[in-house]
């Protein structure tokens, strides 16, 4: 599961024209003056990076009407969840900011499954602005369905309920797995209908993030061949993500191996829940280490490495099981973009010996990504089977038994520590000799061992056939099956009778496919 290759070096980024100046549309706004005291958005990220951050405003929207609200969140934003359900609260989710407040839309590059596209950017968001958390940490807020942009390309700019409501269950469902993610703050219908394979209602997601930086972002800037834009974007992403690497010498390698360990961690912890992505483009993958877009996503059932859910990933490029190496891939984009600034470096320190120096130096912080990867993994895998230490050879082979008679990934794990494993298998004997090598490096304290195990094991994950139920339901008006959804996979260690039937997979087999809802 870890990249065993030595990682591609990154080589120089083409050049890029500047895009073209884009102006803000005319809108009316209703009377938003309460919104005011919602929340206090910044625009930080419009101020220092002008070039990446094209003001634009909103679609307007006929009837907004709020679906869900993720309270736990508003109130980490130190927002009063009453506030937002107001009508003002609600316009200010679907973009009705007040006088004075600059919503943009972010320009990015982005290599889409390998194919570089020199200008994507947010062709149906918007960045609302920055908030302060109560926890004093910036925290993004950007609207997702919001109305086509300059970056809209054929997009009609507009969301639908379905996806928008996938993004809400997943988000919230990796954050109780302890998965770095975005989340959904809201998700709330416009009152139109918007055609997809059929007319269904339109929505406006909020996505709360550490920040929206991305491979991607860097890409464009660096093409642009703007020295300067590229060194002010990586001095903003260092003062956001890694502030003790501030007016460091070193600080633009110090930022590339903070990226490329973050990105490491988060994947380890995706392989161990059984995550697919589904569209690990370089546009979606973020600097601060975050999970991010969950379009065609989904989770195993029946363990296999090939695992595809995509109906745009014809090729498996983005597999369950290559997941680990397309994000070395797009982190190898991410240090190309960075080479004018290492190469910078270098001869700041004198020792500079052109651009060869600054891809060997990019090249040997890429290199660290499979033992970095490899530990997270390994040292997550010991605990999901009870070990004191990782034992990877034994990993391996279970695998290889889960593979082979496709048995449920997330329900194995659980029954391990229930002691009824065997009977997932309908060829037992070689569970049995491999849950005897086990046995053997198990502690002594097996009831201690089996509660440390479920701490980490989930019971609940967002089946895909149960998401899928609860979207159907939801866009035909009844959202008791997503609540009750997203109760389960909140609490996602937690073995409650009245949360059984969401607990397994589905009885057949039927391969089981994702969109990306655009």
């Amino acid at each position: 599961m870890v990249p065993t290759s030595t990682p591609e070096r990154p080589r120089p980024h083409p050049s890029h024209a500047e895009h073209p100046r884009l102006l803000v549309p005319a809108r009316s706004l209703d009377d938003v003056t309460a919104a005011a005291t919602l929340l206090d958005l910044d625009d930080a990220f419009a101020r220092a990076l002008p070039a990446l951050a094209t003001p634009w405003a909103a679609a307007p929207f006929p009837d907004p009407q709020l679906v869900v609200l993720n309270e736990p969140l508003a109130a980490e934003l130190g927002v009063d969840p009453a506030a937002l359900r107001t009508p003002a609260g609600t316009g200010l989710l679907v973009g009705r900011v007040p006088e004075g407040v600059r919503t943009v839309a972010q320009v990015y590059a982005g290599h889409q499954f390998g194919r570089y596209q020199p200008r994507l950017g947010d062709g149906r968001a918007l960045l609302l602005g920055e908030v302060r958390d109560v926890a004093g940490s910036r925290r993004d807020l950007h609207l997702k369905g919001s109305g086509r942009t300059p970056y809209a390309r054929n997009g009609d700019g507009k969301a639908v309920l379905g996806p928008m409501l996938r993004e809400y269950v997943l988000g919230e469902a990796m954050h109780a797995l302890g998965i770095p993610t975005t989340r959904a703050l809201s998700v709330v219908t416009t009152g139109e209908q918007v055609p997809r394979e059929r007319l269904l209602p339109g929505a406006v997601l909020c996505r709360v993030a550490a920040s929206h930086l991305r491979v991607g972002t860097f890409a464009y800037a660096a093409a642009t061949g703007d020295a300067a834009l590229l060194r002010d974007l990586a001095d903003h992403a260092i003062e956001r993500h890694h502030p003790g690497l501030v007016g460091a010498p070193d600080r633009y390698l110090g930022l590339l191996r903070g990226v490329v360990d973050a990105q490491a961690d988060l994947v380890a912890r995706w392989m161990l829940v059984g995550f697919v992505h589904g569209v690990m483009n370089t546009d979606n993958t973020t600097i601060s280490g975050e999970t991010i877009d969950y379009g065609p996503c989904a989770f195993l059932d029946a363990y296999d490495p090939a695992a595809v859910f995509s109906s745009i990933d014809h090729t498996g490029r983005y597999a369950y099981g290559n997941q680990p190496s397309m994000v070395l891939w797009n982190l190898a984009r991410f240090a190309e973009a960075l080479l004018p600034l290492l190469q910078a470096g270098t001869e700041a320190a004198g020792t500079d010996a052109g651009t060869d120096a600054a891809v060997e130096i990019a090249t040997e912080v890429l290199q660290g990504f499979a033992p970095r990867y490899q530990a997270a993994y390994d040292r997550g895998m010991a605990a999901k089977l009870g070990l004191d230490a990782p034992d990877p050879a034994l990993a391996a082979d279970l695998l290889e038994l889960l593979h082979a008679q496709r048995v449920d990934h997330t329900g194995f794990f659980r029954a391990l520590s229930a002691g009824t494993a065997r009977d997932l298998f309908t060829d037992r004997a070689p569970f049995e000799t491999w849950a005897a090598r086990r046995d053997a490096l198990l502690p002594d304290d097996r009831a201690a061992v089996a509660t440390a195990m479920d701490a980490v094991n989930p019971v609940h994950i967002p089946r895909n056939h149960r998401v899928e139920e609860a979207l159907d339901a939801a866009t035909a008006g009844d959202t008791g099956p997503l609540h009750r959804l997203v109760d389960a996979v909140t609490h996602p260690f937690d073995d409650r009778p009245d949360l059984t039937d969401l607990a397994g997979p589905p009885e057949d087999a039927t391969p089981y496919i994702t969109y990306c809802g655009t």
